[in-house]
């Protein structure tokens, strides 16, 4: 399966000279706990939540600080066709939560862990559809000596 079939598009973006007050508005918003720091179509960074709180108005900084001067610059991404294994690994490795993805350079949507969770309780709830339907249509089985049933 592909990082494209699976994460959030398109993703929350901003400019890198917007205000954190307009940030933080944008993320509660939008329902995110990051935004994309885009400029020219280009990923210039990424500000979570968590920088916001830290380093942002709840490290004193004023409202009207540009978004730049909290994001963080260094961010790991994958491609919009790479394989899901890649974006695992990349999760892995950098211990991060969210992946932007990135479409011949531009950015494209974002892959966070909350999607990973949803693709495996789909891929789970696929699988167990089946068994659990055979189950509920097949009579009782033997049970054990004291009462309960019989585990095999």
């Amino acid at each position: 399966m592909k990082v494209c079939e699976v994460m959030t598009a398109p993703p929350v973006c901003v400019a890198p000279r917007v205000p954190l007050v307009e940030v933080t508005r944008r993320m509660a918003e939008c329902a995110v706990g990051s935004v994309l720091v885009v400029e020219n179509g280009a990923l210039r960074g990424i500000v979570t939540d968590r920088d916001l709180a830290l380093r942002g108005m709840g490290g004193g900084m004023a409202p009207e600080a540009p978004v730049d001067a909290v994001m963080s610059a260094e961010v790991v991404t994958v491609d919009a066709d790479d394989d899901l294994q890649v974006a695992y690994r990349a999760f892995r490795r950098t211990e991060v939560r969210r992946l932007p993805v990135l479409d011949g350079g531009r950015v494209v949507g974002v892959l966070t862990i909350d999607d990973l969770f949803l693709d495996v309780f789909r891929r789970l709830g696929d699988l167990l559809g089946p068994v659990a339907w055979s189950v509920l249509q097949e009579p009782p089985g033997p049970t054990s000596a004291c009462g309960g049933p019989r585990v095999l």
